[in-house]
């Protein structure tokens, strides 16, 4: 370790990884281990310490004692996230000095991080691999959150004013403009991607990129989904894999939040729709999450081709698709009708 060379009077493990230390720099900065160093002084084994469940593991720990002996490093948007989840594990704040880690992570957060769309989707991405009691408690995953939503509003409000500067032949201009964002949520887990999606919901992003936005993801997340996959009926009476409820919780996270203005209804496309629907059915997904597929399908039954309604059944029987979703799909597009009518 980088401190093996050095004649410390404690050690401090983390991970199996032994640390070779002064008690002196550490007490004076964090208040968990001079805690710890005091507790320990009541008995006999003052020089070993082991901190448990230690937030990003015993590099960050290295990174944090670094900071606590005064030696260089770079604070990063892919390890400033777990420097500050170590810093609350360590108590290191203003109280025991100074632009102590929390401050100077905190700093980092607001100065660079938040005001950058990009660099907030960076930072919460890596709040995947941390405590998520910690994560949540210092607020960072709801910072990022909101940062990604605000920045994404800003960007609307810039591509608007530049759309208005597009004239009818500027097609490159005009595509420039539309989210460039969409592509940069694609990375983040399903649980972080639709807190973002509901709060750019909140703060007034069009219908028109949020579905962008969904259909993009689906693609990325369900993408290893193939038709033998799908469809292989011997699959049907086994238990779901990790991976088939996690894209489970995909396809109806994606349904939830679907925007549900007037205007939204002819934007998403009927491939899409038939698509999440198939693998609603494939996946077991919730009876809501369907219905309200087919609800969407219903409103636009006279576009569809007869492609689309060719849904495979997953029942073994004599029938090769799913006429009782098709027959949904009927009845609810003559009720429409017919109230239309009235």
């Amino acid at each position: 370790r980088i401190f093996a060379n050095v004649a410390g009077d404690i050690t401090i493990v983390v991970d199996g990884e032994s640390f070779l230390l002064h008690k002196f720099p550490l007490v004076t900065l964090s208040g968990k281990i001079r805690k710890m160093v005091a507790e320990a002084n009541k008995g006999s084994n003052v020089s070993n310490l082991e901190l448990l469940n230690f937030p990003g593991g015993h590099q960050t720990f290295e990174l944090a004692m670094k900071f606590c002996y005064g030696m260089n490093f770079e604070i990063t948007t892919f390890n400033v996230a777990r420097l500050r989840c170590a810093a609350a594990y360590l108590e290191m704040t203003e109280e025991y000095r100074e632009q102590n880690l929390i401050s100077r992570t905190d700093i980092y957060l607001n100065e660079i991080v938040f005001e950058n769309l990009q660099r907030s989707v960076e930072v919460l991405s890596t709040c995947e691999m941390l405590p998520l009691n910690i994560v949540e408690e210092i607020e960072i995953s709801k910072g990022c959150v909101e940062a990604i939503a605000m920045n994404a509003c800003k960007e609307q409000l810039v591509s608007g004013l530049s759309k208005l500067d597009c004239d009818g032949e500027s097609k490159e201009l005009k595509d420039e403009c539309v989210a460039w964002w969409i592509e940069d949520l694609s990375v983040l887990r399903f649980d972080f991607y639709q807190r973002v999606i509901c709060t750019m919901g909140r703060m007034g992003i069009r219908s028109d990129n949020i579905i962008a936005s969904l259909m993009h993801y689906a693609q990325t997340s369900l993408k290893g989904i193939g038709k033998c996959q799908i469809w292989n009926q011997s699959r049907t009476n086994s238990s779901p894999t990790t991976i088939e409820k996690d894209q489970r919780t995909i396809v109806e996270t994606i349904v939830s939040l679907m925007p549900t203005d007037k205007s939204s209804s002819s934007i998403i496309p009927l491939t899409f729709l038939f698509g999440m629907l198939k693998m609603a059915i494939m996946l077991g997904a919730t009876i809501p999450c369907r219905l309200e597929l087919e609800r969407r399908i219903s409103l636009r039954l006279e576009m569809v081709s007869l492609d689309d309604l060719l849904i495979p059944s997953l029942q073994s029987g004599d029938s090769l698709f799913d006429v009782d979703t098709v027959h949904r799909l009927l009845v609810n597009f003559l009720q429409r009708i017919e109230e239309e009518e009235t």
